[in-house]
């Protein structure tokens, strides 16, 4: 069996040309492969196309890289959780095109098996498909994405072989093991390199045919970023919230496979207990999330969607983000609880992106909405002016068009179906009169 290129880190970024399109692995700073990013800044290299889920963070990862300005441009899911790539997208200083999770995911998976693009139902009716290729397949719209390729990927695995084999750990798969495929040079970082044949064939997550170039470098706490430790995410809640979250507990059932969104959504983690039997899924590649460790980092524990440590429950496991929304895609998953800044009487849902805004971070939630079997809705009823975040029509951009089967305010709760929108039940202390008050859509009492 063929022996693999070991080089430093620094060594390695050198291989890194000018212009090139590059992948990069991770999720947040998970799996990220920070000491070849962190090496690349310290070279001359410029005029990047970065593809990632993210930017890292400022300063850290590909975050050092932009500060450098060796970034033309950014092909990614969710840019807004680094300010400076905002920052850095509104003054024109990168280039930037925005995909939704899943279709990254896929759009990787499909350039590394020679597959030009695929249809898909994500984005269908939304700002990011205005200008796709469209086809009504099955009676429902889905748009059209290309498949994606690049000069170079640079991954991080926790252990690898000699022959260049891999072995992530827990959620760090993420986007590195699609990319692995889909790079004409793969450099990957490793905690560990051992010899050939000591790592069991069965615990090989991506094959060593793929990888040109091993780097020996271990990940420490610092490099980890905001994920490095939970107790670095403090959270506010209030009673009005947790009654929301609540009553979306209400709505789900043992054996349920359910994802839960950012905002009021992660309240309802902390509600379920293991005997109510609801499995949890994180679109960053794992099914069975626990609840958050009172101590510990992404070191110890494997993180969730919102970038955060948390436990894993018996029987739960780990796979990358490619399959991780075909389950999404597949209709595996039953229930996604998300938030919302708008849902309009047509069910239509807004929650990504405001006016004015640069389009810069989508994430996974156009995925969910448009592939869940039930799509719940928590949200405040009003914004903070005192409009209604339940308009006619959604004003915000949509994330996606008729999708929302149940939505839930601190005033009431709301069913949608073919006939529009429809009163379910009144919340706590809520009236009838100040519910019309408070509801710019249409809708119908029972």
């Amino acid at each position: 069996m063929r022996q693999i290129p070991q080089l430093s880190a620094e060594e390695a970024a050198r291989l890194v040309r000018s212009g090139a399109v590059m992948m990069v692995g991770g999720f947040g700073m998970t799996g990220s492969p920070v000491h070849l990013l962190h090496a690349l800044a310290e070279t001359e290299t410029r005029d990047l196309t970065y593809i990632a889920n993210n930017i890292g963070e400022p300063g850290l990862g590909g975050g050092r890289l932009l500060r450098n300005g060796q970034i033309k441009k950014a092909i990614g899911s969710y840019f807004t959780s680094n300010r400076e790539v905002v920052q850095a997208a509104l003054s024109g200083a990168i280039e930037y095109e925005l995909l939704p999770q899943g279709s990254l995911a896929e759009a990787i998976r499909a350039g590394g098996a020679g597959i030009g693009g695929f249809y898909t139902p994500t984005a269908a009716g939304t700002a990011l498909a205005e200008n796709a290729e469209t086809k009504r397949i099955n009676g429902r719209q889905h748009v059209f994405v290309a498949g994606l390729r690049a000069d170079v990927a640079l991954i991080r695995a926790r252990r690898a072989d000699a022959a260049g084999n891999l072995a992530y750990r827990m959620t760090e798969q993420n986007f590195n093991k699609a990319m692995a495929t889909a790079a004409d040079l793969v450099i990957a970082e490793a905690d560990e390199i051992v010899p050939v044949g000591a790592l069991e064939p069965e615990h090989i997550h991506t094959t060593g045919n793929y990888v040109d170039v091993l780097v020996e470098a271990k990940t420490t706490l610092e490099e980890l970023g905001t994920s490095a430790d939970v107790r670095a995410r403090p959270g506010t809640v209030d009673e009005q919230r947790l009654m929301i979250a609540r009553r979306a507990l209400a709505e789900l059932r043992a054996g349920d496979v359910v994802n839960l969104g950012i905002g009021i959504p992660t309240l309802v983690a902390d509600l379920i207990k293991p005997e109510d039997g609801i499995i949890l899924h994180s679109e960053n590649g794992m099914l069975g999330v626990g609840p958050a460790p009172e101590a510990g980092g992404a070191l110890d524990y494997p993180v969730n969607a919102g970038k955060a440590p948390v436990t894993a429950l018996p029987g739960s496991s780990y796979f990358d983000s490619a399959d991780s929304f075909a389950l999404i895609r597949g209709g595996h998953v039953d229930v996604a609880i998300m938030g919302g800044l708008q849902v309009d009487e047509r069910g239509n849902l807004a929650n990504w992106a405001i006016p004015g805004a640069p389009l810069l971070g989508v994430g996974g939630a156009m995925d969910l909405a448009s592939g869940a079997r039930h799509l719940i809705i928590t949200m405040t009823h009003c914004n903070r002016d005192g409009s209604s975040k339940l308009p006619p029509r959604c004003s915000l951009p949509l994330t996606a068009v008729a999708a929302v089967d149940l939505l839930i305010t601190e005033l009431a709760v709301f069913a949608f179906d073919g006939a529009g929108m429809r009163l379910v039940e009144l919340m706590p202390d809520a009236t009838l009169d100040e519910v019309r008050a408070k509801t710019g859509a249409s809708f119908r009492e029972t």
